[in-house]
């Protein structure tokens, strides 16, 4: 009979792994693959999960890991982009092709667009192993070929289909607005793998676990797992959670349920919000609906024992900057000290000068960071 295992102790596993129960010297590849990917529609929040989670951590860190190609970005789960370590992407990325096809059908049929995907794919592919090119220019020649056909679908198309990863540059978050794409399997110099859907149950058990199959279905956007993960029975062990079964690697970390969680700032769209079906454990649903902005961005937030307790944000205005922290509810004076302290160090870290904290009235609307 599997064991019981309370909210708290669920909160402080997933933290245990996310490394949000203290700092730790990782390099960037290394933290980046424990802690299942880093979602980057955008890149500084990247560098800006990295260093909440970091002991020591500087930007040339994960600029230097992205030019090595130890870290990429690409389109993985979900269907958006994500930084992984090479490897995980490498493994990854194949299983996750359904995901991605399922997100072409759903635009093209949104668009009401004709595509041949495949004449689209294969002319894209030779594009672009002449030379790396950004999207916009990709969708200009692909037009050329292609006449008639929805540009922003041709587009879409290629990101769906072929891996691709982003080209890191000398900017100051390693990459432009408008980033080069290039052939995945050329910048990590070998071909992609079989499908491996086990593979990614580890993955995201090493690395949000414990977690339900519906977990493991939301993070991905990959369906139908039940039977991949029965199957792995005996490499897992279970837990009950009221009516929910549970499972999780046998050595991974499940420190005790009241083991201290300080204060943390998290970025936007971090992956600790994103990677389950049921997020309680780290927020209430209440909570969960006020951080999604009408454009789908997921606000900035920030930890008070473990659990999401507001959002943040910073005005920048004549060269200072202002981070305002927007609690939830009434905070103890010794962690709105802890608060403060570490978005006085964010701003330090960011580069932005004349740094200044403000603390919100409690329940004030948040502003789109």
């Amino acid at each position: 009979m599997a064991d019981e295992i309370s909210p708290a102790a669920l909160n402080r596993a997933t933290l245990a792994r996310q490394l949000l129960l203290g700092r730790e010297r990782l390099d960037a590849a290394a933290a980046i693959e424990r802690i299942g990917g880093l979602q980057a529609q955008e890149a500084r929040p990247a560098f800006q999960a990295l260093w909440t989670r970091l002991e020591g951590f500087e930007r040339s860190a994960l600029h230097a890991a992205l030019h090595d190609r130890s870290v990429v970005r690409g389109t993985t789960m979900r269907a958006t982009l994500h930084m992984m370590s090479a490897g995980d992407f490498t493994a990854l990325r194949p299983v996750l092709q359904p995901v991605l096809d399922g997100a072409l059908a759903s635009v093209l049929k949104q668009r009401g667009a004709q595509v041949d995907t495949a004449k689209v794919a294969g002319a894209a592919e030779e594009l672009l192993g002449r030379e790396p090119l950004t999207f916009n220019a990709l969708r200009d020649r692909l037009a050329e070929r292609f006449p008639g056909t929805d540009v922003r679908a041709l587009g879409y198309a290629v990101r769906m289909q072929v891996p691709l990863l982003m080209l890191p540059t000398d900017d100051p978050w390693s990459f432009p607005s408008d980033a080069r794409f290039t052939l995945a399997e050329e910048w990590l110099g070998g071909k992609l793998p079989a499908p491996d859907l086990e593979a990614l149950v580890r993955r995201h058990l090493a690395a949000f676990g414990p977690a339900t199959v519906a977990d493991v279905q939301n993070w991905s956007g990959l369906k139908g797992l039940q039977d991949t993960v029965a199957g792995m029975a005996d490499q897992l062990l279970a837990f009950k959670a009221g009516r929910r079964t549970l499972y999780d690697l046998p050595g991974a970390p499940r420190p005790d349920a009241g083991t201290e969680a300080p204060p943390r700032l998290l970025p936007e769209f971090d992956s600790l919000l994103l990677a389950h079906q049921d997020r309680t454990r780290v927020i209430s649903d209440e909570h969960r609906k006020a951080l999604v902005t009408k454009n789908l961005r997921i606000a900035a937030t920030f930890l008070v024992d473990g659990v999401v307790a507001g959002s943040w944000d910073v005005e920048r205005k004549g060269g200072a900057a202002t981070l305002t922290l927007r609690p939830f509810g009434r905070l103890r004076r010794a962690d709105k000290d802890a608060l403060a302290a570490e978005a006085e160090a964010l701003l330090r870290f960011t580069g932005d000068g004349g740094p200044k904290v403000a603390f919100a009235q409690r329940g004030a609307a948040r502003r789109a960071a």
